[in-house]
């Protein structure tokens, strides 16, 4: 077999003729969910990426080799291009020297989201799409289909408590992964079932505005023909099966109380009522990632009775609404909001919890497009806390904007009580603060003084 018919054979991806996959980018998410899926499955796993954090050393003591510095003499020997699949990020830029190394060697070099395709295209697939919520959404899923003994594996953008992995189970006939909206990602995928929570404006430096974005979501619920098959969050401009609390939907939770800091519900289904379910995630917004991801698993054919175990059971993913201290005078809360709606829905939860509370809120913003695109919404969320520190904006993929900055942001905020923090100074700034409830939000590396922030607190 000549290399132009091997290369067709493995464009076919017939992952068996597979033996080595490099990732660039490895940890990242989404790549590193990838990545735990071919270690699992007896493949030589290795890859780049920019910076070290606790993802990656996990990923390192499971057995998968990882380099730090853009390198093509820390590519192994033995990839070669018959036996080698190369899977890229698109946070990666194209200048990178490695990413170059396989393109002119001609080597397979596919997106993480054309391989996510492959891989479910011979599966029963749950696909979960929303610019908010579909984490949260798919994590509860996989976790409701894994705990009722499905054959599934779930792809997911979040480390499950439950499981201490962004990678549930290791099954071969159904999927769960989540639809990326971000560079129309999504539209590689091939749902049996899928739902849609959200389509709020985002990602307008790839999309350009919301009509663009609603264009491409609108585009993916057509694929799903059956519309039965389709879940949408009551008020999308689709057409599809409701869902919605203490709304009329086509599934919907109602009676909804809080007992002992857990939420007890009951859900109306096109055919029955279901009672006292519980689920600790709190917040009007997880209440209705939870109702969707039970309306698709009792679709799929899930009993009630493993819908509410694995309801009642699941204990949430790291970073979203992520509880670091729980005390009677000390709170401490890390929360992955990036976007408005999302610091909106943090807000909730955390005043439905803890009324009358004065309430911190540490936010490093994501993106200059974002930051720019959103600044007077964000300003509007952010204001809403008692207190705010924002620190610098984590650029990602982005060179700065002229203009764009935490004091430019920081100058729309009616907040009294606000102020831009360097990380240096953050924790001296935290002590100092009298608020007894505080949360960090944001999609940066943030997460990485999460645990020095904890410290510093029960030590205080």
């Amino acid at each position: 077999m000549d290399f132009k018919t091997l290369k067709f054979e493995i464009n076919k991806m017939n992952l068996n003729q597979i033996q080595n996959v490099y990732f660039i980018g490895i940890g990242g998410i989404g790549m590193s969910a990838l990545a735990r899926y071919f270690k699992t499955i007896g493949k030589n796993v290795s890859g780049y990426d920019k910076t070290e954090t606790e993802l990656t050393k996990e990923l390192v003591q499971s057995g998968i080799n990882i380099h730090f510095e853009d390198n093509i003499n820390l590519i192994p020997a033995d990839y070669f291009i018959e036996n080698t699949l190369v899977i890229i990020t698109p946070a990666v830029p194209i200048t990178h020297s490695e990413w170059n190394y396989f393109l002119e060697r001609d080597f397979n070099v596919k997106k993480r989201a054309e391989v996510l395709g492959i891989i479910t295209k011979d599966t029963f697939c749950f696909a979960v799409a929303g610019t908010h919520g579909k984490t949260t959404t798919s994590s509860i899923l996989g976790h409701i289909l894994y705990e009722s003994g499905a054959d599934v594996t779930s792809f997911l953008g979040g480390i499950v408590e439950n499981y201490n992995s962004n990678l549930i189970g290791t099954g071969k006939t159904i999927t769960v992964v989540e639809a990326d909206e971000f560079d129309r990602s999504f539209l590689h995928l091939h749902p049996n079932i899928a739902c849609i929570t959200s389509m709020d404006a985002d990602h307008l430096d790839i999309y350009g505005n919301s009509a663009a974005i609603e264009a491409s979501f609108v585009e993916f619920a057509d694929k799903v023909s059956d519309k039965s098959q389709l879940f949408i969050t009551k008020n999308l401009p689709l057409e599809g099966v409701t869902v919605a609390v203490n709304e009329d939907a086509n599934f919907r939770a109602f009676n909804v109380r809080i007992e002992n800091g857990n939420y007890v519900f009951d859900v109306q289904t096109p055919t029955e009522i279901i009672t006292n379910l519980q689920f600790e995630l709190p917040g009007k917004h997880n209440l209705t990632n939870a109702l969707m991801a039970l309306a698709m698993a009792k679709t799929f054919g899930t009993s009630n009775d493993a819908i509410a175990k694995a309801l009642k059971s699941f204990k949430g993913i790291k970073r979203r609404f992520s509880y670091q201290i729980k005390e009677t005078d000390l709170v401490y809360i890390d929360d992955y909001a990036h976007h408005p709606t999302e610091i909106n829905a943090v807000h909730q939860a955390v005043s439905e919890l803890y009324p009358n509370q004065k309430v911190l809120a540490i936010f490093q913003p994501h993106l200059f497009s974002r930051t720019k695109d959103f600044a007077d919404d964000f300003a509007k969320s952010l204001s809403a806390f008692d207190e705010v520190f924002l620190l610098d904006i984590y650029p990602a993929r982005e060179l700065p904007m002229e203009g764009i900055t935490s004091d430019w942001l920081l100058g729309k905020m009616t907040n009294e009580h606000k102020k831009v923090v360097s990380k240096l100074d953050l924790i001296p700034s935290i002590l100092k603060s009298e608020a007894k409830i505080i949360v960090t939000i944001g999609a940066g590396d943030i997460g990485e003084l999460v645990q020095p922030i904890k410290e510093a607190l029960l030590k205080k």
